[in-house]
């Protein structure tokens, strides 16, 4: 009983993981009513390098036309003089975007509420379909937890940036994606587990 039941687990938690590798891989250029950057670390306005290469997707994919606006999101810590929505509305208006074609959404502290303020900022503008950028691990579960709330959604992670320069910072984004999003589906709370100390 106790070893079929750890078997169970086991096939429960690695399938979750291969799903996660596999939605990782996707890029779906689909066109949508918004372009989606879930937030991540800024300093003083200044995107970390996991938000820029966010971003830097999310401008590539504006640029090609696959939406007519880009909505950041993101909260801020105490102290902090700018929101991550706002440093990151600032770095797509310096690239070139216009900015009537950036919305800020400025609330959010981890990803399931970004993901609800987005959604309640869509409908309140007859919005309904979106691209999400964020990092490859990521992806299952925004594209989840954004579904729940209702968007007609998909993603177009970044290909960029800490979490996918190395081996091992893939090996880490698998595992704890893996984690974030059985506890999710569990529970339908937050687990949101930083990558690194700057996101």
């Amino acid at each position: 009983m106790v070893a079929g039941s750890v078997l169970m687990a086991l096939v429960l938690v690695l399938g979750t993981a291969a799903r996660v590798w596999q939605v990782a891989r996707i890029d779906d250029d689909t066109h949508a009513d918004a372009i989606v950057v879930l937030g991540a670390a800024q300093y003083d306005g200044t995107p970390s390098s996991v938000f820029e290469a966010r971003l830097g997707q999310a401008y590539r994919l504006f640029d090609k036309g696959i939406a007519p606006v880009v909505i950041t999101v993101g909260g801020k810590r105490p102290g902090d003089e700018y929101t991550e929505a706002a440093a990151g509305k600032n770095y797509l208006t310096d690239q070139g975007v216009p900015a009537d074609r950036v919305l800020a959404v400025e609330t959010g502290s981890d990803t399931l509420e970004s993901i609800d303020a987005v959604a309640t900022a869509m409908r309140a503008r007859d919005m309904s379909s979106v691209v999400l950028v964020s990092d490859p691990w990521h992806s299952m579960r925004t594209r989840t937890m954004a579904r729940d709330a209702g968007l007609r959604a998909w993603t177009a992670p970044t290909r960029t940036g800490p979490a996918v320069y190395t081996r091992e910072s893939q090996v880490h984004g698998i595992a704890r994606e893996t984690a974030a999003f059985l506890w999710y589906k569990l529970t339908h709370f937050p687990a949101d587990f930083k990558y690194t100390a700057e996101q």
